[in-house]
Formats: structure tokens, sequence, C-alpha cells
């Protein structure tokens, strides 16, 4: 990877790319310091340690949230609205043809993915901002004219407050959004896989940097050290496992048969179809975990101290004080994890589509007959490879989990960095760290061919 890097730098073309890339992520990890007015950001950042799923955004968002600066929300409002117009795809026929009309029908949709992307930022800040900003006392009145010298009452100052933050959080999101499409049409790799990527890196090294300092100033304590060893080994094992696991697959030999046209013989040639292992990437376990986290969300959100919250976390939630809690969670998760996995091979590979191509082009896979049995065989092939694809998935799912209570009930007075690379934390890390490298071989392909023909 490092060569790939060196030899990228080397092509002008490509080096303008990098530079424009490495300048919009500089412009997204600035807008994640820039502190709103009227935000108490130590109240909010109290409020968002109390909601699993709400650190878990922050981690993503590089401690944004937690800081309720600029881009509190980051780019899960895209994310979600994204995963919410890909299942609509399959189930809405106007979507679908929408997504067969080739450049112009993926311009309309992302169109509506905007579009649904800013009602999903609006729901999620008046969310947040209801049940952390106004009943943790974390928005700050008296600057928009509350109080009992101010020009309006505590109430009607507090409604401004929130439109106001309303209004401000939709925009950064949407900002991200723009900075992240900028770096997919004019530099290297996917503008919002990135955002993420640099969203969890810089989360790791936050907290890898306060864990220095509590190992300095902890006047001889070695957990500290204990838990950095740990996490590196940790770390390298996991990235290990993944890679391998991410660049396996199968190959099905596929051979043509000669054919004469005119004076000319062509075919005679053979071919694989590779198969992922994972050839759904992370999104199944995004899916999974943005159902899973729904009725948590709409519990903590609007009906705080409730019943219902209480029933949530005591029996569908991984930090459940009951065993049989974090036991429905885990298998729900699980089943989440199949069923996506699932769904997400059956949009990448048609069995079908990829049988008709092999007769129409003279083709055959040994030992079965074209057609009918071909794509029967590809449909138990893949099937196969998915199912082992869901099962990694899921064991990459648990692994954070069951170590964080291996560890609690050894004693451990910390887990904090079992929280950077978790579930999909991983994932994303590996997935975006590979396709960024395979975008730039591809760019020094290209450039190679074009010097080449000229």
């Amino acid at each position: 990877m490092f060569e790939t890097i060196k030899n990228c730098f080397k092509v002008k073309e490509i080096r303008r790319k990098i530079w424009i890339t490495l300048a919009l992520l500089l412009v997204f990890r600035l807008g994640c310091y820039i502190p709103v007015p009227g935000i108490d950001s130590s109240t909010f950042s109290s409020a968002i340690s109390s909601y699993s799923f709400l650190e878990l955004m922050s981690a993503i968002t590089g401690d944004s949230l937690s800081n309720a600066t600029l881009f509190a929300l980051g780019i899960s409002p895209y994310i979600n609205a994204t995963i919410i117009i890909q299942l609509l795809t399959v189930g809405i026929p106007a979507l679908e043809r929408l997504s067969k009309q080739g450049e112009d029908g993926r311009k309309k949709i992302a169109q509506i993915t905007r579009y649904v992307t800013i009602a999903l930022a609006v729901a999620q800040a008046i969310g947040i901002i209801i049940n952390i900003g106004v009943e943790g006392d974390a928005i700050n009145t008296v600057m928009f004219g509350g109080g009992t010298n101010g020009i309006w009452s505590d109430t009607v100052a507090t409604w401004l407050a929130g439109i106001f933050l309303v209004v401000v959080y939709t925009a950064g999101a949407m900002l991200i959004m723009f900075i992240g499409e900028r770096i997919t049409e004019y530099g290297i790799g996917n503008g919002i896989s990135l955002i993420i990527f640099v969203g969890i890196i810089s989360t790791a090294g936050i907290t890898i940097v306060e864990k220095f300092e509590t190992l300095f100033t902890s006047g001889g304590d070695l957990s500290a050290l204990w838990e950095l060893l740990g996490f590196v080994v940790l770390t390298i094992l996991e990235f290990a496992a993944i890679v391998a696991v991410d660049l396996s697959e199968r190959r099905i030999p596929v051979q043509y048969a000669k054919q004469v046209k005119g004076r000319r013989m062509y075919g005679g040639q053979s071919s694989v179809i590779p198969m992922r292992i994972s050839g759904g990437g992370v999104m199944p376990l995004i899916f999974a975990f943005a159902i899973i986290s729904f009725p948590a969300m709409l519990a903590s959100l609007f009906w705080p101290g409730s019943g219902f919250e209480t029933g949530v976390t005591n029996w569908f939630s991984s930090s459940s004080p009951y065993w049989y809690g974090q036991l429905i969670y885990m298998v729900a998760l699980c089943l989440l994890i199949f069923a996506f996995s699932f769904f997400y091979a059956s949009m990448q590979f048609n069995p079908e589509d990829v049988s008709k191509t092999i007769q129409q082009n003279g083709g055959f896979i040994q030992g079965i007959r074209p057609g009918k049995p071909t794509a029967d065989y590809l449909r138990k092939i893949n099937n196969r490879i998915t199912l082992f694809g869901a099962i990694y998935l899921s064991l990459v799912a648990f692994i954070p989990s069951i170590l964080g209570i291996i560890l609690t009930a050894v004693g451990a007075t910390s887990t904090d960095l079992l929280s950077v690379f978790s579930t999909t934390g991983i994932l994303i890390v590996v997935s975006v760290a590979l396709e960024l490298e395979k975008q730039m071989q591809s760019q020094l392909m290209m450039k190679n061919y074009k010097g080449f023909l000229k």
C-alpha cells in the first residue's frame, strides 16, 4: 500500500486528487471543532453518555456530537437515507425503474436521497435538542433574550434557541453530505466512507492519547499500559482476520467454446467468476444496527424515563442488566445480520443474469448444463458463501461485547478502547482502506494505459 501511495504522488493528476481529498477532509475535521452558540457543551456531553446509541454516533463523528459542535449529527442522516432508499428501491416499482435508467436515473435517486436526508436530519436534531438540550438545561436561553431582564420569556427564548439549533445542525449535516459528494467527484475514493473512516480514526486517536495521559499521571498504576498493549494486540489480530476474509473469494471456472466467425476463430479461453465471502462488506451490519437501535432510539428520545424505555433496556439492549435481555438482543441482531446479508447478496449477484450472459457468449461451467442448471448451481454456491459471510459478520459484531464481559468479569477498570473499533468500526476502517488502495491502483493503471496509447 505504501508503494502504491508513493507511485500515486509521482503522477500529477492523481496527486492533485489526493490533495483535494485531504483538503476536504481537513474542512470536515475543522467543522468538528466549531462550537455552536447557545449550547453548554459540558452538559450536552454528560447527557450523551447516558445513551449508548448516541455514544456510537459520537464515535463515528469524531466526538463532534458529544462536544455539540457544528457537525454534531455527522453523516448518519445521509447513511440512514441511503439505507431507506435502497430498501424502497426493491419494493417500489417506480424507484426500481429509476435505478435501471442509467446515469439519469441515478441522479434522480441521489436527489431523492438528499431530500430524505434533510427530513431525517431535522427529525434527529429535534429529538436530540428536545430531550438533551431542554431537559438537560444544555440550551442557553439568556443569549436568545430569555430570563427576567430579557426581551422574551424563557419559554419563547427556548423555542427560538431550539429552532436555531435545529437549523444549524441540519445545515451541518447537509454540508458534510456536500463534502462527501465532492470527494467522490473530484477526489479519490468514496467520500462518505472516507468521512466515516476519518471520524473513527480520530476518535481512536483521542482515546489513545487520553490513555497515555492516564498512564503518565497514574503514579505507577500500570492498568492503562496493559489495556493499551491488549488493545494493540487485539487490533492487529482483528485487522489481519478481516483482511484475510475480505480478500478471500470463491472462483468458479468458466470455459468458452471456440467459434468461427468469418475467417477468424474466437473463444476457446477459460475465465473465472469471482464470488467474495463478504461481498456485501459492512452494509449488512449497518442495516442490522440501524434497525435494532430503532426501539432504543425512540424510547430514549421521545419517552425518556418511562416504563417503555425501561422495558426496552431490560429486554432488548446490549447494556441490559439481565442476561436474558442481552441474549434476546444478540439473537435478534444475529438474525438481522443473516437476513440483510442474504438480501444484499441477492441485490449484488443475480444468478439468472450471470447464467444468461455466459450462455450468450458461448460459455459453460464444466459438468453443468447451460441455462437453468447453471443458474441453480450459481445460486447454491452464492447461498453457501453468503451463509459463511453472515457467520463471519456475526462473530465480528459480538467479539467486542464478549471481550467487554470478560474484561469486566476479571476486574478491568475501563473498557473504553473496545468501543473505538467495535462492530461496524472495525469493518469500516479495514474496508475503506482496502477500497482506497484499489482506487489508487486503478487510477495508476488508467494513467499507464493513457501513456501507452499516446
